[in-house]
């Protein structure tokens, strides 16, 4: 590696080193620089779990546990300054436990990971919100043979190389990321390179299994849901139109939302929302900055006691400081699956709705005149 000296017009050598040389170690510096920025493997990953040992009947742990945006179980492996030559037996057999977890099992494996970090967060919430706040019981977790295995090291054992080339050719969803520090200036610099399958040949990797008979029939049970979610949004937007609601010129979707802009802001929404065992109403904070979110969130909360007693009861503020979002929400336990529940959750967020936006837009008006 080089760094460009415009003012010589030189090429400045990085000096490369080893991780043990820099006196660093695999699980106090490899495995937290991955848990705390997952993306550095070139995904959006979430990391669900460190030092994973739930497992019946071993002592066994997996060095991180990730799941992607499609759902699947990523099992990381962390190795410094050699991969080793029985890592590649030792993933597989991690793999082959992780894919009995059930989505119950992974949503409370990843609780545990944030009460252990001491976050006070919801694995359903945090896991919505990776899913592209999605409804949970739309997004199929851990199904089949979706496991994927992650190997991270500075320098692979060719027997590692080769039976991961083999694998990836046998259909397991297998990675290699060659990962090099450098020094320079006092200051520590680290590489991830993508070494197998390399970016431009992702021809290796394996095409996605048929489906078992178990998918098909949550394939099934899906579509039934978006059936029954199309013909609920179909009554809640005719409502809206009776009445004139915040609503009345929306679409009905298969989506489990709707959302209109507050007046004069630029990333704020109100929102209605309807999952399997509860509904709500919130307004969402996305600017696309997170700093600029949560000063939006502050002067709102500024005003928390004046906006509650216009709203008439408590709302659930959320600065959720580690995301980049911030909502104010009220939530509801009524179903809208349930037929003789349907009118009063369409009520419910219609109402909650129509007070959100009327109570928010002067403030989001006053907050961008400054």
């Amino acid at each position: 590696m080089y760094l460009i000296d415009k003012d010589s017009n030189k090429l400045v050598k990085v000096e490369k080193k080893t991780f043990k040389s820099l006196g660093l170690d695999e699980r106090h510096n490899l495995q937290e620089w991955i848990a705390k920025e997952p993306s550095s493997l070139g995904e959006d990953l979430l990391i669900i779990q460190k030092e994973f040992d739930g497992f019946a009947d071993t002592k066994e742990r997996l060095d991180l546990l990730a799941i992607d945006k499609s759902g699947n179980l990523v099992i990381i492996e962390n190795k410094l300054d050699d991969s080793g030559k029985d890592v590649t037996w030792q993933a597989i057999k991690y793999a082959s436990y992780c894919s009995s977890l059930s989505k119950g099992d992974v949503i409370e494996i990843y609780q545990k990971y944030l009460n252990d970090q001491c976050l006070k967060e919801s694995a359903v919430d945090n896991l919505s919100d990776f899913f592209d706040n999605r409804d949970l019981k739309d997004v199929d977790i851990n199904v089949g043979n979706g496991q994927r295995i992650f190997f991270v090291a500075a320098n692979f054992r060719k027997e590692v190389t080769s039976s991961v080339m083999w694998l990836l050719n046998s259909g397991l969803k297998m990675k290699c990321f060659k990962v090099t520090p450098y020094e320079y200036g006092g200051k520590i610099l680290l590489d991830f390179d993508q070494i197998i399958p390399v970016k431009d040949a992702e021809e290796y990797t394996i095409s996605i299994a048929k489906k078992t008979q178990d998918e098909n029939k949550s394939g099934e049970e899906k579509q039934a849901r978006f059936t029954v979610r199309q013909s609920f949004w179909t009554e809640f937007v005719e409502y809206n139109k009776a009445v004139n609601g915040l609503y009345a010129n929306n679409m009905p979707t298969t989506d489990n939302w709707l959302g209109r802009a507050v007046k004069g802001s630029n990333g704020m929404n109100c929102n209605v929302i309807v999952n399997f065992d509860n509904c709500r109403a919130e307004i969402y904070i996305n600017t696309g900055d997170q700093e600029r979110n949560k000063r939006v969130f502050d002067y709102l909360f500024s005003n928390k006691a004046t906006i509650e007693e216009k709203f008439g009861g408590s709302l659930e503020w959320q600065r959720l400081d580690e995301k980049i979002t911030c909502r104010v929400r009220i939530d509801s336990d009524l179903k809208y699956v349930d037929p003789d529940q349907r009118k009063k959750v369409i009520e419910f967020l219609t109402n909650a709705s129509t007070k959100l936006m009327e109570i928010f837009t002067p403030y989001s008006l006053k907050y961008n005149k400054k």
